[in-house]
């Protein structure tokens, strides 16, 4: 394991020094990035979907969703802090187990989850243009050229500079967020005005087999957690991040209180309009709430802000993942070339650019993966499990600077919770466990080619020159 970078200062590696990420992020831009990245295509399509589980109580799996990922967060706050390194989740494990298996896999992971969520969500923002402005893209060529050229573009916004990919942010944010309070504010003119019927979010569905309010909760939740994931995209932005050790506590809670918040309330202000099974129709159900809650609003409208919601997703999820293969070359644990900095932009152009290529090679062959959200959420909370784990192995390490310290019951209600939601007993669709399996398998055939690589190089730099 190659030595970690000093945050801040350039890195040698081999003949020449490579210049240092730039910090930029202050806790207003960083609280912009993390609302921002949990914000997004989750809570825009993923609400219906959790009615269909529940019923008319849709806001409940996404307050349990919002404690679990609250009680990981202060795992994930120690560990940044303790490490303000871009390499996130993977650096952590692997300081914790030293195994490089584990580490690759981590790292993997939560890569492919984050390019994976990105490609589809340009296949979403190529939809949703078409929608908007009533083109005819079909669902093949034209859906996947556009999807191809909207990735392009993000690729050159990420390329420029990650000051200009935040405020780019700044700006997606603000617009998603405004379409989410329209809804909120949709739904309060019409509890006041009498419309609709709050009573629905008492209601839970009645299952066909008899069982309990709780298991359709706890399948509501696995479906929620997609639209909580995010938070942890932010601490691949250590290095690039003002004073990270003091400022990321209070922001990244901060952050997950306002996203919570707006889930609950717009959860609420949903089921109050439209009947859980209506609101499962489709794949746009907060479409369907402004249709039955403010008929004059214009439709074209919402499915642009909505458009621009996906496309933030897209935009910080690609950051996210540039950023970790970035981490992880520094730490010796993907190849070099990987880990270099463009001298003028001071941005991870390669990782930029490996990144991109798999989206690429997603949008184009894959298209949109099945049950993206519930495979994003299971691949996520095992790697929130490991975390969790990893903050309890990791207490015997001691740095010299000052850290958040999470209470000691907080690893271990994460590290359970986590867990469970993993298991079949959920109700998640065995869909996604599939094709968790194919990624991961992805990842097992990646690795092995890295090593053999690596001890390949290693066998000719032991060879003696010859002397002929």
């Amino acid at each position: 394991m190659a030595a970690a970078p000093v945050p801040g200062k350039p890195v040698t590696g081999g003949t020449a020094a490579e210049p240092a990420l730039h910090r930029v992020m202050g806790p207003w831009l960083l609280l912009l990035f993390i609302v921002g990245d949990i914000l997004g295509t989750g809570i825009y399509a993923l609400t219906g979907q959790v009615a269909k589980q529940v019923g008319g109580a849709v806001w409940l799996p996404f307050l349990v969703a919002f404690v679990v990922a609250l009680i990981t967060a202060f795992s994930y706050l120690e560990l940044v802090t303790k490490y303000p390194r871009a390499a996130g989740a993977a650096l952590y494990v692997h300081k914790a187990f030293g195994v490089h298996f584990i580490t690759f896999i981590v790292a993997f992971a939560v890569m492919c989850s984050g390019i994976t969520s990105a490609s589809t969500a340009s296949r979403a923002f190529a939809a949703n243009l078409a929608g908007a402005f009533n083109l005819d893209l079909g669902s093949g060529f034209g859906i996947t050229a556009v999807g191809l050229g909207f990735m392009a573009l993000v690729a050159a916004v990420n390329f420029r500079g990650v000051g200009e990919s935040v405020k780019a942010n700044v700006l997606l944010t603000c617009v998603e967020l405004t379409g989410l309070l329209i809804i909120i504010c949709i739904g309060a003119w019409a509890i006041g005005t009498g419309q609709g019927d709050v009573s629905r979010v008492m209601q839970f569905k009645a299952t066909a087999d008899g069982g309990s309010a709780f298991w359709s909760v706890i399948a509501g939740t696995s479906l929620a957690f997609f639209a909580m994931v995010g938070f942890e995209d932010s601490v691949n932005m250590a290095e690039e991040s003002k004073e990270p050790s003091r400022i990321f506590p209070k922001v990244l809670l901060a952050g997950l209180f306002i996203t919570g918040l707006v889930y609950v309330l717009v959860s609420i202000a949903a089921i109050t309009l439209v009947p859980p099974e209506k609101l499962a129709e489709g794949e746009t159900p907060l479409l369907q709430v402004v249709q039955a809650g403010a008929p004059g609003f214009p439709v074209e409208l919402f499915g642009f802000i909505t458009m621009f919601a996906v496309a933030n997703s897209a935009l910080i999820n690609m950051l996210m993942a540039s950023r970790l293969v970035y981490g992880m070359s520094r730490e010796g644990v993907l190849p070099a070339v990987l880990g270099k900095v463009h001298a003028a932009r001071r941005t991870p152009y390669v990782a930029i650019a490996f990144t991109t290529l798999l989206a690429f090679g997603l949008i184009t062959f894959v298209g949109e993966v099945p049950a993206l959200g519930g495979t994003t959420a299971l691949l996520l909370l095992v790697v929130f499990t490991i975390v969790n784990i990893a903050v309890l192995v990791l207490r015997k390490d001691k740095v010299s600077h000052k850290h958040f310290h999470a209470p000691l019951v907080l690893p271990v209600l994460g590290a359970m919770s986590c867990a469970f939601l993993v298991g079949p007993w959920t109700g998640r669709d065995p869909v996604q466990y599939k094709i968790a399996a194919v990624l991961l398998v992805i990842g097992v055939v990646l690795w092995g080619a890295t090593l053999a690589l690596q001890k390949k190089g290693r066998h000719k730099a032991a060879r003696p020159a010859s002397t002929a």
